[in-house]
């Protein structure tokens, strides 16, 4: 998974060398990398809170949902931000 989420990161970027154009690939920061495995690990987390949540009690939490929401928001910006 570590490759998926580096590739998708991963921005290439065009350089002119010369006469012609070269493609140059930066990787993205360790950093950025293991924060988008942190986020996407609670919302996975949150995620089976959610459920159990749900099954024990019967009712819905929404204030684990909308930290859930804001997770996603914040990968979505990583990945779209990241890209351009």
């Amino acid at each position: 998974m570590k490759d998926i989420i580096k590739k998708a990161l991963t921005r290439k970027v065009s350089v002119k060398r010369g006469r012609g154009q070269q493609i140059v690939e930066i990787s993205p920061s360790p950093r950025l990398v293991y924060a988008v495995y942190f986020s996407l690990g609670m919302v996975g987390c949150l995620s089976a809170l959610e459920i159990v949540h749900l099954i024990v009690l019967g009712k819905w939490n929404a204030e684990v949902f909308t930290v859930i929401a804001g997770l996603i928001g914040n990968i979505t910006g990583i990945f779209l931000t990241q890209k351009t």
